[in-house]
């Protein structure tokens, strides 16, 4: 946007919000901001005292403006990266922040409907494909990101990405994206990769790069993303893992990284996963507040005996 080709009110309009997100800003910053001179720069401002908005101002060196205290603010005005992040810390730190009826929902439903359109299609496409999950923290991907990826899901559009994997070199998928998904504070793309011819499950802040295709899908029938998600991650690595943990579903937290829970009794949860790493397996498992048992793979529980005599060692000093 030039600003020079703004008009006066909208030029006015930029300097309220200015003054808003700088309290105290000087004359002389206002108009290097909007790209004018001092003079003019207070020129704005009179047209915003003019329309009733209490813009007060402190003279000398180091005075400036700033909005009066019980001034009704205009309808927000959001970039698209602002709205989409706070779009996503809603719903990732709110499990209800999808229904309406619930006061935080309520509160997204009045931001979207003063935003631009522009700004305002990605941020609902968003809020409703996304699976809400009261989420531990965890890494959070960019908001453009994901606002694309989430985009494509809604548009059924073939995507080409950048992906990076730990420390391998990076590659070039094209997946089919099906649905992004937040599990225990990690974002997810849930997608068909046609680079290896498999459903993936992808991290949302290892994706470099996004690119729209021209190719459209049919995303499955029925699909649970999250329980879709805890199938890939209990299955598909070279040791299978069972263990009984001495709890109830729902006093399980730190197990649900590692696989898929499933109630047994009032009493008792089962833990179904897979890992390539008995020894990183036995070391989480260690770190759950209740007693289990493994149920295999027999590497498992050499794991464990390992990490158990290291641990009783330093234990004797």
């Amino acid at each position: 946007m030039i600003v020079d080709e703004l008009s006066p009110t909208a030029k006015a309009l930029m300097a309220l919000e200015l003054i808003q997100d700088n309290p105290g800003i000087s004359g002389e910053r206002l108009g290097q901001r909007l790209g004018v001179t001092d003079r003019a720069a207070r020129r704005y401002v009179g047209i915003l005292r003019e329309a009733g908005i209490p813009i007060e101002s402190t003279p000398g060196r180091y005075g400036g403006y700033r909005v009066g205290r019980g001034f009704r603010l205009p309808p927000l005005m959001f970039s698209t990266a602002e709205a989409l992040g706070l779009m996503m810390a809603a719903l990732e730190g709110h499990h209800r922040a999808s229904d309406p009826e619930d006061p935080a929902g309520s509160a997204l439903n009045k931001i979207i409907r003063v935003l631009p359109k522009p700004v305002a299609e990605p941020a609902e496409s968003m809020r409703r494909i996304i699976t809400p999950r009261q989420a531990a923290e965890g890494t959070y991907p960019n908001p453009e990101t994901t606002a694309a990826l989430v985009q494509a899901c809604t548009a059924a559009r073939r995507l080409r990405i950048g992906y990076t994997r730990g420390d391998r070199d990076p590659i070039t998928m094209d997946v089919d994206p099906w649905a992004v998904s937040v599990r225990q504070g990690l974002w997810y793309l849930l997608c068909w990769s046609h680079t290896k011819d498999a459903q993936r499950v992808l991290r949302v802040d290892r994706v470099t790069t996004t690119e729209l295709l021209d190719e459209t899908f049919d995303p499955p029938e029925v699909l649970d993303p999250i329980a879709a998600i805890e199938d890939h991650f209990a299955q598909g690595w070279r040791y299978a893992i069972e263990v009984v943990i001495d709890a109830p579903l729902a006093d399980i937290v730190l197990a649900r990284k590692l696989g898929r829970l499933e109630p047994i009794d009032e009493t008792h949860t089962r833990l179904i996963g897979s890992t390539d790493e008995p020894d990183w397996y036995a070391y989480r498992l260690a770190s759950l507040e209740a007693t289990f048992s493994v149920i295999e793979p027999p590497e498992l529980r050499e794991a464990l005996h390992t990490l158990g005599q290291r641990i009783l060692k330093a234990s004797e000093g």
